[in-house]
């Protein structure tokens, strides 16, 4: 009978056994969601359990806390320290020339406001060639048109250089140019339209001869640049000077042939002549006309002066009717008429007088077109020349340092807070 009573007393959550103590009275409050998954024995059990728990999580936590730091150490101190050693004590070097030039033409550009938006919107001829110039520095051209007197290999894989910033060797010239890229830097400034130029190298002697070699490559780039505008303005005119002397010199010798067939050098000279001819003879045969009909007035007409009046009338008509016959031929088979050779040689010189007016005007353009080009030559003007580096710019160690470090820092505070994110989300 005992036993119930007891029994009862443990099953009842308000009996003063199972009642919380209090002194104790917020313990088993507080304890966090964590701790519901730990069974609850017994009077005093549960207390026990619940600060155990809490004493766990918090040495986890600890536990986390060097995994954290062994992350900064290894992504951004480590990486810091292999950069410090390198720029500081293993780092060769490098000096720079540096030159500044402009590409200008010998005609002055137009101050004309109508056309400032449109070289607003467009880069002008200089600014064009300007970037001609720019890309030529960066490409292989420049390389070979160097390699002729300069051994760029060499100059590159100089003694002095460290093992990450010299050119191994052998290499290929593709290689050449990825490396040549990132020593030589060539700029185009379109605020005042000049070009600067920066090359590198390990010795000072190097820096200033390879800045003198490119300064002389891009002068004879722009050189060549001025002749073949030279040439292409000029090729077209000098092309229609030749298409007109040919048609003149054809029109010519047709004209030649025509007159030795003929046998007449001008035919309308010819023909005026012909028809003053005609027209004297027309006038003797007036003359003769009215002088017979006067005489018949009192003659007879077997008179000797009637008879021989009449026959120079004869003859009068017959030589009429021959000069005119000369000048329009009204038969057919009469090919040597003066109308028939008027028209071939109006045509003949026709072609001739065309062909010598577009020769004249062809020479005019062939002239316009030479003093255009000379006036838009092209020229370089260097107003900064290279000269010998004292001191060694580059490598900008404490600025590449300071790099390394704001890279580093920021791969490790971006992964630290993903990896946080990550175990909040799977947290139960």
């Amino acid at each position: 009978m005992t036993a119930a009573p007891a029994m009862e007393r443990e099953r009842s959550p308000n009996s003063p056994a199972n009642r919380p103590s209090s002194e104790e009275p917020d313990r088993a409050v507080v304890a966090p969601a964590s701790a519901t998954a730990f069974p609850v024995p017994a009077e005093g059990h549960g207390t026990i359990a619940v600060y155990s728990h809490r004493q766990g999580s918090l040495a986890q936590r600890r536990g986390r806390l060097p995994l954290g730091w062994l992350s900064f150490v290894i992504v951004v101190v480590l990486p810091v320290l292999i950069a410090a050693f390198y720029y500081f004590w293993v780092a060769a070097d490098q000096y720079m020339a540096e030159f500044r030039f402009a590409v200008r033409s010998g005609e002055p550009e137009p101050h004309d406001p109508a056309l400032f938006f449109q070289e607003s919107m467009a880069p002008s001829l200089i600014g064009a060639d300007s970037y001609v110039v720019v890309q030529y520095l960066a490409s292989r051209a420049v390389i070979e048109d160097l390699s002729r007197t300069l051994d760029l290999r060499e100059m590159f894989s100089r003694p002095e250089a460290d093992w990450l910033a010299r050119l191994d060797l052998p290499v290929s010239i593709e290689e050449m140019v990825r490396y040549w890229k990132g020593q030589v830097d060539a700029f185009f400034d379109a605020s005042n339209g000049t070009i600067v130029v920066k090359a590198r190298a390990f010795t000072p002697q190097d820096a200033f001869i390879l800045a003198e070699g490119i300064l002389a490559a891009s002068e004879r780039l722009v050189n060549e640049l001025s002749a073949r505008a030279r040439r292409d303005a000029l090729r077209s005119a000098d092309d229609e000077v030749g298409r007109a002397e040919s048609r003149l010199k054809s029109a010519l010798t047709r004209l030649r042939e025509f007159r030795d067939r003929e046998g007449i050098i001008d035919p309308r000279k010819t023909a005026d002549a012909t028809v003053a001819l005609a027209g004297r003879v027309r006038d003797e045969l007036v003359r003769a006309d009215t002088e017979l009909a006067t005489l018949k007035h009192y003659m007879r007409e077997d008179a000797p002066s009637v008879k021989m009046l009449e026959a120079r009338i004869q003859s009068l008509e017959a030589e009429r009717r021959s000069v005119e016959s000369e000048v329009t031929d009204t038969e057919k088979t009469r090919s040597e008429a003066l109308s028939r050779v008027m028209g071939s040689y109006e045509q003949l010189e026709s072609e001739r007088t065309f062909a010598e007016n577009s020769y004249q005007h062809a020479l005019q353009a062939l002239d316009r077109s030479r003093m255009n080009a000379d006036r838009q030559q092209l020229y370089l003007a260097t107003f900064v020349r290279p000269t010998l580096p004292e001191e060694a710019l580059y490598p900008r160690r404490l600025r590449s340092l300071g790099a390394v470090f704001l890279i580093a820092f920021a791969v490790w505070a971006i992964g630290s807070c993903t990896v946080q994110s990550v175990r909040d989300h799977f947290r139960p």
